[in-house]
């Protein structure tokens, strides 16, 4: 039988095996069960690579990839996408945790509203101590909304293949390495295609509460440099350097004013 969704999930060691085991298990125990679900392990160790293949033998519907050496997210779900034969992409991260009905949800709207190309959903928060905080991205983000930051959260979304493989995938530019999914969404509104967030929590996005402090200074300027491209793309590039350059800004500032930043911004539950 044909599936009608193909998940794509990069992965490389620097990740739990525990945490591997409950994002893959997410996936398999979906109410929603037609699919195939590609993993391409990213250059991982030896050691992991194997346990991850006997891993992957519980369920006939994991195909496994490898490549040799780490290449980056980008690659591995590009590589995804040329064994991809399902109506529908899926996204995940091996991290994260996909919520029982989310595939179900998800077919269903793409089915009913066509003239949506993806959807997302809201998420909650998680770390090592549980649920934190939540996003809850616009419903029907516009151009403009791209100024602040990206409207959709990349591993929520469910997409149309053929819209996908018209955008040629991911970019493998260096510049967009941390930033592919801010690159496709931007190029995806700059073809004419459109987006949908579906308000209900699908998804349990893992997030430190104090990643934000901890992000690598040339990742935002690989952000600035998405910013300028992208919106340049999109139209709304007048008048727009401050949102260009927030990145840049937002990496000098004092990691407690981060912190509370980001606290606010996601409403971290208290305790």
């Amino acid at each position: 039988m044909v599936p009608d969704i193909s998940v794509l999930m990069g992965i490389y060691n620097e990740k739990k095996k525990e945490q591997v085991e409950m994002a893959i298990s997410s996936i398999l125990n979906q109410s929603y069960s037609n699919f195939e679900f590609i993993i391409c392990d990213d250059g991982s160790s030896e050691e992991f690579f194997l346990w991850l293949q006997e891993y992957c033998k519980t369920d006939e519907r994991i195909h496994l990839l490898r490549n040799e050496k780490n290449e980056g997210l980008s690659k591995a779900l590009n590589r995804c996408l040329k064994y991809a034969k399902g109506e529908y992409i899926a996204r995940m991260d091996a991290d994260d945790i996909s919520l029982p009905e989310r595939f179900e949800k998800q077919v269903m709207f793409l089915k009913t509203h066509p003239e949506y190309a993806f959807t997302g959903s809201a998420v909650s928060l998680i770390d090592e101590g549980g649920i934190w905080g939540e996003r809850k991205p616009s419903e029907r983000p516009q151009k403009t909304d791209f100024l602040w930051t990206s409207p959709f959260i990349h591993p929520s979304i469910m997409m149309k293949t053929s819209v996908l493989q018209n955008m040629n995938g991911y970019t493998t530019a260096d510049y967009a390495e941390r930033t592919e999914d801010y690159d496709l969404f931007m190029r995806l509104y700059a073809a004419g295609e459109k987006g949908y967030n579906l308000q209900e929590k699908l998804f349990l996005y893992r997030e430190d509460r104090n990643a934000f402090a901890k992000r690598k200074y040339r990742y935002r300027i690989n952000e600035a440099k998405v910013r300028y491209i992208g919106f340049g793309q999109l139209g709304i590039r007048k008048g727009s350097m401050k949102y260009i350059i927030k990145p840049l800004v937002v990496g000098v500032l004092p990691g407690f004013v981060l912190q509370k930043l980001h606290k606010r911004q996601f409403g971290e539950k208290e305790g």
